[in-house]
């Protein structure tokens, strides 16, 4: 499907904004130039939001607490993150109370807390299940006893799946290198509670009583296959990770409902784009496949012939290859 056009701004058609924060609220230690006034304007409409994380390491009132010093205005309640979509299901299945191993850090335990179970250390306190999560400070010894409980049939759970996460020194092992370890240690696999899958997806609608979310993300693998999973609208920003070529060359389940710079989109509207045959048209450009190749004309805002050129590669019957999309996307100056 090509993208989606609206003549009204986002955050006027949808209810609540689920955001992703790295890439698309902040990059490193500084916001978005323009995250912290969309999301004052977005309120504003009527919009509520929501900040959701893969991240299982901080607390929810830690992850407040960063937005704030960068403008951002945030509550406790406001932050959802992949700990506490892991600790709700697993204290939808057992009893208030029971022992859950937490291979984890304090954002991973305070959850399990909250929802009424009780973390512990080692195997021999006969967990119920085991709950993996993301720390700085992952050790050996932790994972071996959570290892042991997997061994032993206690539920084995991942906040989140990914394999690396994007730190300060560059693209580290992530929580989901260190769950393959359980993993290939007992035969067990994880159920995944973390975007693209859909515990931390809902945690977000419940915190936010919506009925018409809108995913937002810089991420095609988590973020934007997470709104496809569960069949809402999703808006991809370019201020993060994901490339104009990506996007251009992305599989079915990895394309966005709508297109932005950055967060700025939430309030803007969005133009429509025409396909036809071979081709796309968006405000002045004209994308057009003929032989494989991506074939662009016209002028305009770049972002509309991004537009085009998403439409006419997703219109044929396969997907274009990242080298066509990059040859595509460099007439417009990526």
């Amino acid at each position: 499907m090509p993208l989606r056009s609206s003549e009204q701004p986002l955050d006027t058609m949808y209810d609540a904004a689920l955001l992703d924060l790295d890439g698309v609220v902040y990059v490193g230690t500084a916001p978005v130039p323009a995250a912290p006034e969309a999301i004052d304007k977005a309120r504003i409409a009527g919009m509520r939001v929501a900040f959701v994380t893969n991240n299982a390491s901080r607390t929810p009132a830690a992850v407040a607490e960063n937005l704030m010093r960068m403008g951002v205005t945030a509550s406790v309640q406001d932050v959802v993150t992949s700990a506490q979509a892991a600790a709700r299901l697993v204290a939808e299945r057992f009893a208030t109370g029971a022992n859950v191993l937490a291979v984890g850090d304090t954002g991973l335990r305070q959850a399990l807390r909250v929802h009424g179970l009780r973390p512990v250390s080692v195997a021999a306190e006969k967990p119920v299940a085991v709950v993996q999560g993301h720390s700085p400070r992952m050790g050996y010894d932790l994972i071996v006893e959570g290892a042991l409980a997997v061994e032993e049939g206690a539920l084995f759970v991942a906040t989140n799946g990914d394999a690396t996460a994007p730190l300060g020194r560059g693209v580290l092992p992530g929580n989901g290198s260190f769950a393959r370890v359980i993993a290939h240690a007992t035969g067990v696999e994880p159920i995944v509670a973390g975007k693209p899958q859909r515990p931390l997806h809902e945690e977000g609608v419940l915190r936010t009583a919506a009925e018409r979310p809108l995913v937002v993300g810089d991420r095609l693998d988590t973020d934007i296959e997470s709104a496809t999973t569960r069949g809402v609208a999703s808006m991809l920003v370019l201020s993060g990770v994901t490339t104009p070529a990506e996007l251009v060359a992305a599989e079915p389940q990895h394309r966005p409902s709508y297109l932005a710079f950055d967060l700025s989109g939430l309030t803007a509207r969005h133009p429509a784009v025409e396909v036809s045959g071979e081709g796309a048209r968006c405000g002045g450009w004209v994308a057009t496949t003929r032989g494989g190749h991506l074939e662009l004309s016209g002028d305009g805002p770049r972002l509309d012939g991004l537009r085009a050129l998403c439409a006419a590669a997703w219109s044929g019957p396969e997907n274009v290859d990242t080298v066509t999309a990059q040859a595509a996307v460099a007439q417009l100056g990526w």
